[in-house]
């Protein structure tokens, strides 16, 4: 079978990691990168670098990963779907749903895959802990939780700490949850003299009763990548910054101490540290990408599925300039 043509528009601090596994991924062929920036990082080696995503579609790609701005996701999605091109943009779709909704409908009226860079739903404690709560471990889910914080990262120029970070949460909770966002209440905060928020809290429920909370900011002198699934039998806390899986088992033995089992409603039982296979998220995105061109299953995020994180997103804005939660 002849290899897919690839094309990376826009070599930055993401889309260098893009080439390196288009590079990597078997039936894929790396043809071209595009940035009118050039080669910064270096990483076309004998890769033609162009200037924009015309000269791409000129070159002959037959797909593309985006990695530009959020704000030129747009253009360079709608040329590329009236160019039948195969087309992975990174998250989020676009900067608001009215674009989103442009994107999505001109990749369903091309017939071409649309797909959406939510590398989080590759991260194997992820992939692990879904794979559990789906068998039934935790029995009845009853809350998710994520935090995601760390120090400001030079990288963003464009959005807040809600579009940029957030959007991770409410895409992976909604799909280890398995339903859609019912009702979401936020607020944020402008600490660091940016026109854009540095830091979030919202809490909701999803349309099948599971509550859900997200912690998220650019202020916090560590990193924290925790998601954590609470259900009957327990709970399944993911690491995904080192795509660690841990079980916390509700304990089989009733609390001898009273005030304690009152206040906790159950005991503390075994604890298992998951050995999980730990590949490169982003290896498995391009992977299920490929498989979505070639008509295979695949585990890509579609593009109305990152239509859906965005007006979530913007119902978490909404709740915080209003100050009331938003029904979705």
């Amino acid at each position: 079978m002849v290899d897919i043509r690839v094309g990376v528009l826009g070599i930055g601090s993401m889309g260098r990691h893009h080439v390196r596994n288009a590079r990597e991924t078997d039936g894929f062929e790396l043809v071209a990168v595009a940035d009118p920036g050039g080669d910064k990082f270096g990483v076309a080696s004998d890769v033609t670098v162009m200037a924009s995503v015309d000269e791409l579609i000129d070159a002959g790609i037959e797909a593309c990963v985006v990695a530009v701005p959020t704000v030129l996701h747009e253009e360079a999605a709608l040329k590329l779907a009236a160019a039948g091109v195969h087309t992975l943009v990174e998250k989020p779709l676009a900067a608001d749903s009215d674009s989103g909704k442009r994107i999505v409908d001109a990749f369903e009226a091309a017939g071409v895959v649309g797909a959406v860079g939510y590398v989080e739903r590759c991260n194997p404690a992820l992939l692990e802990m879904r794979r559990r709560i789906a068998d039934g471990q935790l029995g009845e889910v009853y809350q998710v939780i994520t935090r995601r914080q760390s120090p400001f990262p030079a990288r963003i120029s464009d959005v807040g700490v809600v579009k940029d970070l957030a959007t991770h949460d409410v895409d992976l909770a909604s799909w280890v949850a398995g339903a859609p966002y019912e009702l979401i209440f936020a607020q944020v905060s402008h600490r660091s003299g940016r026109d854009h928020e540095d830091m979030m809290v919202a809490s909701g429920r999803f349309t099948n009763g599971i509550l859900v909370n997200h912690l998220v900011n650019w202020l916090t002198p560590y990193k924290d990548r925790s998601t954590i699934a609470v259900g009957e039998h327990g709970a399944l806390v993911a690491d995904t910054a080192l795509g660690d899986l841990t079980f916390y088992e509700n304990g089989e033995f009733p609390v001898q101490w009273d005030q304690i089992a009152a206040f906790r409603g159950v005991s503390e039982g075994t604890v298992t540290r998951y050995a999980l296979q730990k590949r490169e998220p982003l290896a498995v995105e391009h992977a299920n990408f490929r498989d979505a061109i070639l008509g295979k299953e695949s585990n890509a995020v579609t593009m109305r599925e990152g239509l859906d994180a965005i007006r979530v997103t913007e119902g978490i804005l909404r709740s915080a300039a209003s100050g009331e939660a938003v029904r979705l």
